[in-house]
């Protein structure tokens, strides 16, 4: 047996230990002076499964031993995270006499007292603790508690680093900040090191966690007693010495940027106007040349040429210093579109090699040169800076702040001119690390001339992203895994998601900060669903309940048991103030919103698991998907006008847009995309992918394809298969009586595809040319679309 105890215990040294010592029981001890030693204890054998489903840098310190008691103390009396207190026989009585003693709410008549170690832990899923940080290491940024232990452990897993110490600099009249003390392995040259840290930081960090001064020393100074002198260490940073961008606008010229473009596309010269993705890169490349200057990758993809990478880097003004979006509060029109067209050509000069596009008064445009390569999204993009408040959720779910009737809205399509025979691309803009799997599917808002993306993923991690560049404007950390599609209050000013721990999150949309918990006694992956009219969001819960939170006075109204667990989102009829939820037991329930009582109206048993949200067609019915393969449309009064059935199983909601008249589009795990006509179930057309599908489709109400005067528009679809293919499909909005087509009769083709390299779960959101989708890779991605002629 191995037991370790009085320094944080990494998981590295963990499987260091484990791969050397196979047969070895490793225990890890937690204790103090003052609990005489040890209080609790964590076996390692149990790590691996914990491994599973926890994104751990360290072992935990497990549970207490016998005759202790542990309990954590945190802000507002959350007992998840929050300070160690220690209780029984373990605590040497003096210490009850020095004033760092606590009585907990639940132990007042027993008059048991807790020591209050000032260690910071968090309770994890397994019930088991962690070591966050001691007290006065533990900081808060931007409304996130950071342990300075963790962002310090994580570094030490460069290959390049032997030790490292992190302190938080906060003088009076200056700005606060990060600064990490490096102690490089041997050989290690402090320039290479920090010109590839930064980059490297961007993936393992968030914003707040990432240290902004960084310098390189001999040794870490300790105390007379051996521990890190923090106080000493402070002292040691200056501005000469920091790797900020003032160092590396003093290191990058014009020459190392056309140098590094050089070796990565494998030319011999570039000038100073090339576009480094017209020259052959991509995100890989990409990725080589944001190492060798040491910058942040996305850098590249705004300014594309060396001489706007280098007047990115070398002035004041800089568009992304300290992380931050540009401000477009503060930017006149003309730059706005300026800075647009910069993201989508990624060229200086727009009148030069590319044909640039003009938007006519009658609001089209063409593609129709042949021998053009275009980006559809640009002149639309260009407009939507100026789009009012609204959100873009999954099946085509759209939202504006002054409108109670979330899907039945349909913004004003551009129209452009696409000949049949051209084809397209899917091209990455960006991609955003989340650091685990990406279920859920991504929230599109349009609010303050900003365009933001919102997203969580199974690391707990729940981000708000600038959709034009891909930049991490706020990112927090949620107590379990999430899956669950957020939503944005009717206000505009939250963002609503729920996680695997049961709680439902209320967080300021700007900020990122949290306004309020709700908790259930289930898994909450369900998407909330907006009531507006009575200032609500509904959301369901494993513990088979459906709950309807008032979002501006943060309280619990209505709690509706359902008899079984809500998976999908539940769907309003505005018109009828009628709720509809379906459960994975097969119910489909109707409950009336017209008075504060909410009463059941009626409750339909399918026989079969509904996992799909559920979608109001254009006559008011709601429509249907389960498990089995079924689709079906039930009325108001709860009586099934029609029910279909598709090849194969159904585990996504059905799409209902506007710009396709009474299409429903619902995919199935046979890798078929179906046409329904909502009002009469015919099938209008089909189309197979030739993957399976457990996602949503999405239509892109924003661009309205023209062909031809003689042929009717289109739109384009975006499928997501779960093997990773993100697919664009070109489809009629011809609607006529037929009872079946097929896909060539409706005009219904492939446009363009691209595979993303891992499975695909998330339903896709697109809006504009744009597609934004979650990925089991680990991101989030953001494609543009581009056409080009069928001969090239």
């Amino acid at each position: 047996m191995l037991v370790l105890s009085g320094e944080v215990f990494s998981v590295s040294l963990w499987k260091n230990l484990s791969r050397v010592l196979p047969h070895t029981s490793i225990l890890n001890i937690y204790g103090s002076t003052e609990v005489a030693g040890d209080c609790m204890y964590f076996d390692c054998k149990r790590l691996a499964k914990i491994l599973e489903s926890e994104m751990l840098s360290s072992v935990p310190i497990g549970e207490p031993i016998y005759n202790c008691d542990v309990r954590i103390v945190g802000d507002d009396g959350k007992r998840d995270e929050g300070e160690i207190c220690v209780s029984g026989v373990c605590v040497a009585s003096g210490y009850y006499s020095e004033g760092d003693i606590v009585s907990l709410k639940e132990n007042i008549e027993s008059g048991e007292l807790y020591y209050r170690t000032g260690d910071f832990g968090r309770r994890l899923e397994s019930g088991d603790l962690i070591f966050l940080g001691r007290k006065d290491r533990t900081i808060k940024v931007n409304g996130q508690r950071i342990a300075l232990e963790e962002v310090e452990d994580t570094l030490r897993v460069h290959p390049k680093i032997a030790n490292v110490a992190v302190v938080f600099c906060n003088k009076p009249n200056e700005h606060a900040f990060l600064g990490a003390a490096l102690v490089l392995k041997d050989g290690s040259q402090s320039t290479e090191v920090l010109a590839s840290l930064k980059s490297w930081m961007v993936e393992k960090f968030s914003s707040a966690m990432t240290p902004t001064e960084i310098i390189c020393v001999d040794a870490i100074p300790v105390s007379s007693s051996g521990k890190v002198d923090y106080t000493l260490l402070s002292s040691s940073f200056f501005r000469d010495y920091s790797l900020n961008e003032g160092h590396i606008k003093n290191r990058i010229t014009l020459e190392h940027i056309k140098e590094a473009f050089c070796k990565a596309v494998g030319v011999a010269e570039v000038s100073d106007n090339d576009d480094f993705f017209a020259l052959g890169g991509d995100s890989i490349l990409a990725a080589h040349v944001a190492h060798k200057l040491g910058i942040d990758m996305r850098r590249l993809y705004m300014f594309p040429s060396p001489s706007r990478l280098h007047k990115a880097l070398t002035e004041k003004e800089d568009a992304l210093e300290n992380g931050y979006q540009i401000n477009w509060e503060t930017l006149p029109k003309a730059r706005k579109e300026d800075f647009l067209r910069s993201l989508e050509y990624g060229a200086s000069d727009f009148s030069s090699s590319r044909k640039r596009r003009k938007v006519t008064d009658s609001d089209e445009y063409d593609i129709s040169n042949p021998k053009a390569m275009t980006s559809i999204s640009l002149s639309s993009w260009e407009s939507l800076s100026e789009t009012a408040e609204c959100s873009f959720g999954r099946c085509n779910k759209m939202m504006h702040k002054f409108d109670t009737k979330p899907q039945k809205s349909c913004p004003e399509a551009l129209k452009v001119k696409l000949p049949s025979n051209v084809r397209g691309t899917l091209r990455e803009m960006w991609r955003v690390p989340m650091d685990s799997c990406v279920d859920a599917s991504p929230l599109i808002v349009f609010k303050n001339d900003k365009i933001l993306a919102f997203i969580g993923s199974h690391s707990h991690k729940f981000v708000c992203v600038n959709a034009i560049n891909g930049l991490v404007l706020w990112e927090t950390k949620l107590e379990g895994r999430i899956e669950s599609t957020a939503v944005v209050d009717g206000d505009f000013s939250q963002v609503i998601v729920g996680c695997y721990r049961g709680n439902i999150y209320f967080i300021d949309i700007l900020k990122g900060t949290l306004n309020w918990t709700f908790r259930t006694s289930g898994e909450v992956k369900s998407q909330p669903t907006v009531d507006k009219r009575r200032n609500l969001v509904w959301c369901g819960s494993h513990d088979h309940n459906l709950y309807g939170l008032d979002y501006r006075n943060h309280c619990l109204v209505y709690k509706f048991p359902c008899g079984g667990t809500i998976f999908g989102s539940p769907a309003i009829d505005e018109i009828r103030e009628t709720l509809y939820a379906g459960t994975t037991n097969g119910r489909l329930i109707s409950i009336s919103l017209i008075n504060s009582s909410f009463s059941s109206l009626w409750l339909l048993e399918l026989k079969a698991p509904i996992f799909g949200s559920l979608s109001i067609s254009t006559i008011g019915n709601v429509i249907c998907c389960l498990v089995n393969g079924d689709v079906l449309s039930v009325n108001p009064e709860g009586t099934i006008v029609w029910r279909s059935k598709t090849g194969g199983p159904i585990f996504a909601g059905p799409s209902i847009s506007t710009a396709l008249g009474s299409q429903a589009l619902v995919c199935s795990r046979n890798g078929t995309v179906y046409s329904f006509d909502s009002e009469t179930g015919f099938i209008i057309w089909e189309y197979d992918v030739g993957d399976p599908i457990t996602s949503s489709a999405y239509v892109d109400d924003h661009i309205e394809l023209v062909s031809d005067s003689f042929s009717p528009s289109q739109r384009f679809v975006c499928v997501c298969s779960s093997s990773g293919r993100v697919v664009l499909l070109r489809v009629s909005c011809m609607t006529d009586d037929a009872d079946r087509g097929t896909a060539a009769d409706y005009n219904v083709t492939k446009f363009a595809e691209i595979d993303v390299k891992g499975d695909v779960f998330s339903s896709p959101v697109m809006v504009a040319g744009r597609i934004f989708v979650g990925c089991r890779d680990d991101y989030l991605h953001c494609f543009v679309t581009e056409a080009h002629s069928e001969s090239d």
